[in-house]
This record gives C-alpha cells, structure tokens and sequence, in this order.
C-alpha cells in the first residue's frame, strides 16, 4: 500500500530471540571489521560528493551539524554499504551526536535498509529516549528484513511501557500480521482501532483490508474498505485484490466497475489486478476493455500492466493479440518472455486438439530461443517452463539441451527446475536418465519424492517405486494423497493386490488421509487386472462409488479381457452417458457390438452417434525430427509408390510371419479431401501413428527411439502391430496417445497390454 512504507514480505526467517541481551559496548563495531582501508575500497560507487565530505569529516577540521551526517547515511543506504554506514557511525559516536534522537532513529533506519538489524537493534537499545517514530522505525526494519515476529514483540514492548502508536505505526503492524497470517493478534489490533474511532482513516482502512484479505477473511475485508469514509485509489485497489485473492474474482470485476463509476482513476497495480481477474475468468472481451483504459490512461509501457494483459490474450486463446502486443514494446524484461513462454505452455493444455496443443508447444520453445539470443539469461521460471513444454511435447532432445543449460548456468541444484528435469525425463520415457537426475538433487522435497515414484510406475517398475515410497519415509518426508496414487498405481500395475490393500489402509490409518477418486480407481484397477472383475465391482458398490470416466475405461478393459461382454457393454453404456459427445466412446461401442457381431446394437448405436451429431473422430500424428514437426493423419488410399507406404507394407508381411494378426472386425471414420466421411476396415487403411512411425524409421539413425505424439488413443489393431514393429526394427518406439504413454520395446508395452482394450 501506498500510505504504508514499503516493506518487503518474504518466509518468515526464525532465529533466536536474543536481541534483549545486547549489552552497551563503548564502540558499535570492532574497527578490523570497517576499518579506513576496507572503505576506501568500496568508494568507487559512491559519488565525488561523498568522498569529499567523508574526507572533511575524517580531517576533522571543521564543526559540523547532526543534520550533515543525513545525505552521507543516505548515500551508503543507498549504496547498501554496511562498512560506509559503520565508519560514519563511529564519527558520530566520537563527535557526540549520538543522542540526537532524528539522527540516530534515522541510523535506526538505515542499517535496517542495509540487512543489518542487530546493528539496528544496538543502536535503539543504547538511545537515552524514544519516540514513535523510533520504534516504528525499528518495526519496520524487521517487516523489511522478513522477521516480523520481532515486529510484534516490539510493538508491545512500545505498549507496555506507555508508547501510543500512530496510524502509520498501526498499519506496519497489520503487515506484519499479515506476513505470519496471525489472525488473532490483528483482531486485537483492530480492536484497538475500534476504541480509539479510527476504522474510517483510509491508510488503517486500507491496511485492514489487506490483513483480512490475507487471512482468507473476504467479508471482512470488505467491511473493512466499506467502513473507510474517504476511498482513494489504494482503497479500491486493495479490495479488488482480495476479491481476487480469495477467489471471488466476479466480484473484483464489479468492485472496479463501482470505482470507475465513482468516477476513481485507476493506476498500474489496479489494471494489473484487474487483467489478472480477467485472466482468472478468462473474460477475454473484459480483458480488452481493460487494455482499452490502459492505453487510454498512458499505461500501455508499463511493463506489470502490459505482462498480465498479454498473458490474459494466451489463456484466452487470442494468440494474435498477444504476439501483437508482446511485439509493440519498447523493453521486454525477462517477466514477458516468462510470461509468453508460460502462456504458450498453458496453451498446450487448453487447445482444442493434440496437433494445435503441439503446434503452441514448438512455438513455446522458438520463444525461448529469440529470448536467448537476445541476450538476456533465463532464470529457474523459464527453465522449469521450457522442461514442463518439453515433457508435454515428448521433446527429449529439445529437453536434453535444456538440461546442459541449466548444469553450465548453475540452475540444475534448484529443486524446481530439479523436478522439472525428473518429469520431463519421464515423460519422454527416460526412466534412467529421470533416475539419474533424482539422485542428483541436492535436496529433495515431497514432490521430488512424488515424482519420482510417480516416473517408475508410469515405467512400469513397481517394485522399484515402492522401494522409493519407503525410503522416503524412512528420512522422515510424509506422503500426501498424490504420492499414495503413486503408490497405488505401482501397486496396481505390477498385480500387487495384498501390498496394494496394505498402502491403502496405511494411507487412511496411519496418515488419517481421506481416499478420493483417484486412490479408489487405483484399486479397481489392481482388481480388474488380475481378472477380479467381480471383485472390483463389489469394491464400487462397498464404497459407494460414482464412477468417473476412468473407472468405467479400466471396467470396460477387464471385461473384455475377461470374456464379461454383457458387463462390457453395460460399462460403456455408462461411459457413454458421462460423456455423450465424445466420438472415441461411440467408436469403442460401436466396435465393441462389432466385435460380438450384434448387428442391432451396431444399428443403434450408429443411428444414435447420427442424431446426436456428434463430431467427427480427428485422427492425427506427429513426429519431430531435428527441431521440424511432421504431421500425419489416416491414410484413405493406397500409395504403393509411397516409400512409407512400402515401409508399411514390409513390416506388414514380416509381421504376420512371426504371428502378428490384423484385426478385421473394428470400424473407424476418416473424412476425405471433400470432408466426406469414409469408412473403413483397419486393412484397408494405415491410422496416422503407423505413418508416424514409419516416417520415423526412415529418417533416424538406428539406434534413434520413435517419439510420436497422437491425438486420440489407439486401437488395439495398432498397439499389436507396433509391438512387432519394435522386434522388427530393434527400436524402442514411444507413443503418448490421449490417455497415456506407451513404450513398446522387444515387442512389450509399458502399459502391460491393457491400455489397448479401452
């Protein structure tokens, strides 16, 4: 807030609380420590001034007045030079300044300003008196210096030994209950405010706002801006914050109407809180109007204002007015390119399709690169958002760059960028190199643990993630109810139903943790893939289940491997009904009935996907090879002088001689140049991660892996083939369809073969 000082708030810093024990020495330091020779060294930032004046204080030929000592104090406050600071604190100790209380709360001030508060500390305990400018002085030393516990401590200490705070005094201690989100302390604060009538001043107004917004106290945040008789642009812009912050942010938007209409200009932080809600709600033609005013009101160079209308325009979808925003400014900071970057993997999980989520991916990445070459250095946000894209787009030799950057900058020892690295190795179905870069990690958080737990089960190396969970909890970290997924999935994958039962009442007994959906369908997968379908059904009605999508998918898997059709067909009936506009599930049903050659269910289930338009089935692929992405889908004719096409049809033949068997009973539509739907039988056409991959294979190395992105899931006709295509070739092949990544290798996927009965 603009009436208060501006303090800085970070994580509470604990340390002892040994200030009180400070004795009086005859000097404040010892003379080795800032002595004439180590300050002459570091006067090369200070300006001709000031060496002249330390100079004429040094020779100690003329008188001076306390006031002389100000702009010195200043300089090195500004220089951050605690020795420039000390020398000329020695100076007034000998000239006999040092009862002067401005001069000396001023000191106060400035060691605070320099991160030196046990300096700070000494000088307020030797001052023969105070006033409350200098205790505030010293609160506020603490709130800047991220201790605001000692704050409150001398904020009492003030008050017992009969100190009345100020309105300014009131409000640094607001922040600094806002800063250990001390509710009960502020309450009594603000009960003090009550007794002496000041709620309507607009700085206490203001300050309670935001220590109410803090603590997650909307209402009474707002009663607290309510109560202010004189509302001024920080007013205003400290409740449309808290709305914000505590998630109301419809209500921010009709606060920032209500201000305009008071006819209250708004300022930079506003319009930056403002797009922010916008970008929340994702109000694009709100957000515009916002950038409107901006401009209107001279703040579209303002670089908060135009970073947080910019990432509005990417969360939006408005691609165009982004890039055209982002391209008109004069300075572009590492925040906007972090911003742009982080825009455009934000993207990748809300485009409409798996091509265009690729396609802002690479776009993502070629904005990292015009970063680099201008000049300015990525920091731990970009890195951790390049590798997240990276992970997103299977992109490992684009991820494996970004690792060597991060080793030579000196980022690999963050733990988030740390993490990042882990996940995008896994993703990219790394799993030794994600082990490598765990064991690296100079420290490990839960989610570091998680993660990695998270990476041998996606591998399918259970055994392994639960050797992990127990050494994670034998250094004392406890898991969360993400890292019992984890967990659980392992424990699933591998068929270990007794260990799996065992974690699962460990989680709920031992660490009181709640089982949500997820932990449920972990379980019921377990059952279903040990053929316990039965099992798993009880297990639903025991727990009194409504399944998800996810559920009814591992019910629909185990049926069918089981023989169940009836309680197939019934699974995705139900699957069908939480989702009666995805293609893919009216094509797994229509195949289904195909399958069992129940031609009316066939009839009716074609006659329903007519009326209920649902959208055609868009089946793309694509691979990226030396940084350029080549895109694929469903090949509708025969190309015999294709050179994938022969590719194709070789490894089709090879195949078949060691036992591959195309599926002829499954169905899919594919649309022609004139969007005309085409059905056809997998013999007849090639599906697009089968020309992916062929592509692939002739234009990489042999020991290359095929990475290949899908945008739907795949059949079980091409999850078989591409088994025989890696004995074949002796290639690893991976492939991230809609539902999960699939790493066939010596003719083994690592979904244990049942991600292709869904």
């Amino acid at each position: 807030m603009a009436s208060l000082p501006p303090v800085a708030f970070s994580n509470t810093v604990k340390i002892d609380q040994e200030f009180k024990k400070f004795s009086a020495p005859s000097l404040p330091f010892e003379k080795k420590n800032h002595g004439t020779k180590e300050l002459d060294k570091d006067l090369g930032s200070f300006s001709s001034e000031f060496r002249e004046a330390l100079s004429l204080i040094r020779e100690g030929n003329r008188k001076l007045e306390s006031s002389s000592y100000v702009p010195l104090l200043r300089e090195c406050m500004e220089n951050n030079s605690v020795r420039g600071v000390a020398s000329i604190h020695s100076h007034i100790f000998k000239t006999g300044f040092c009862e002067e209380l401005f001069l000396m709360t001023f000191l106060v001030n400035v060691y605070a300003k320099c991160g030196e508060m046990a300096s700070a500390r000494k000088v307020f305990d030797n001052l023969p008196k105070r006033n409350v400018v200098t205790w505030t002085s010293l609160m506020t030393g603490y709130i800047h210096n991220s201790q605001p516990e000692f704050a409150i401590d001398i904020f009492k200490e003030m008050v017992e030994v009969g100190g009345y705070p100020t309105n300014y005094t009131l409000g640094i201690i607001l922040n600094a209950c806002s800063s250990l989100f001390d509710i009960e302390f502020g309450k009594q604060i603000h009960a003090y405010i009550i007794k002496y009538d000041i709620e309507y001043d607009a700085s206490i107004g203001n300050a309670l706002c935001s220590f109410y917004s803090r603590c997650r106290c909307l209402d009474m945040a707002i009663r607290a801006f309510q109560r202010i008789e004189e509302k001024n642009v920080i007013s205003w812009t400290a409740v449309i914050s808290a709305c914000g912050d505590n998630g109301n942010s419809a209500m921010g938007l009709d606060m920032f109407v209500q201000m305009l209409a008071e006819g209250v200009e708004p300022n930079e932080i506003t319009l930056t809180s403002v797009s922010s809600l916008c970008c929340t709600m994702q109000a694009l033609d709100a957000g515009s109007q916002v950038h409107s005013l901006s401009i209107k009101l001279g703040y579209e160079s303002d670089l908060p204002v135009a970073n947080s209308i910019m990432y509005l325009y990417l969360k939006s979808g408005c691609i165009s007015g982004a890039k055209k925003l982002f391209d008109g400014m004069n300075t572009v900071s590492l925040i906007t390119w972090n911003a742009m970057i982080a825009g455009h993997a934000e993207m990748t999980s809300h485009a409409d399709d798996g091509l265009s989520a690729y396609i802002c991916g690479i776009e993502a990445l070629q904005i990292f690169h015009r970063m680099q070459k201008s000049g300015l250095k990525p920091d731990l946000y970009t890195y951790s958002s390049v590798l997240s894209i990276c992970s997103s787009l299977v992109a490992l030799e684009q991820g494996e760059q970004v690792h060597a950057q991060t080793i030579k900058t000196g980022f690999l020892s963050d733990m988030v960028v740390g993490t990042a690295l882990l996940n995008m190795y896994n993703k990219c179905g790394s799993i030794n190199r994600a082990t490598k870069a765990f064991l690296e990690m100079s420290t490990r958080t839960l989610i570091s643990w998680t993660s990695m737990i998270t990476a041998f089960a996606q591998n399918g190396h259970s055994q392994q993630a639960l050797e992990i969970f127990e050494d994670m909890r034998f250094v004392g970290i406890r898991p969360n109810k993400i890292t019992f997924v984890a967990v659980l999935s392992a424990c699933s994958q591998a068929g270990m139903v007794d260990q799996g039962l065992a974690y699962y009442e460990m989680m709920k007994n031992d660490y009181k943790i709640i089982p949500v959906m997820d932990h449920n369908a972990c379980m019921i997968d377990m059952f279903v893939r040990l053929g316990q379908v039965d099992e798993a059904f009880d297990f639903i009605k025991k727990m009194d289940l409504a399944p998800n999508e996810f559920i009814w998918s591992i019910l629909i898997a185990g049926c069918k491997s089981q023989g169940k059709l009836e309680l197939a067909f019934y699974a995705a009936e139900q699957l069908l009904e939480l989702k009666p506009k995805d293609p893919e599930i009216y094509f797994l049903l229509l195949n289904m009935y195909l399958s069992a050659e129940r031609w009316k269910d066939v009839s009716r289930v074609r006659k329903m996907m007519k009326d209920e338009k649902v959208n055609k089935v868009v089946d793309w692929s694509w691979i990226s090879i030396r940084n350029k992405v080549y895109a694929f889908k469903t090949d509708t004719k025969k190309h015999q002088n294709d050179e994938i096409a022969k590719l194709l049809v070789d490894l089709l033949d090879r195949a078949k001689a060691i036992g591959y068997k195309v599926e002829t009973n499954l169905e899919m539509t594919v649309h022609d140049e004139n969007e005309e739907a085409i059905v056809l039988e997998p013999a007849h056409a090639h599906h697009s991660e089968k020309l992916a991959v062929a592509f692939g294979l002739l234009n990489t190395s042999n020991e290359a892996q095929i990475r290949v992105n899908k945008s739907i899931s795949m059949c079980s006709d091409c999850h078989n083939f591409i088994k025989f295509v890696s004995i074949l070739t002796s290639r690893t092949i991976i492939i991230r369809d809609s539902k999960k990544l699939h790493k066939f290798d010596n003719g083994q996927c690592s979904c244990k073969d049942f991600g292709n009965l869904v």
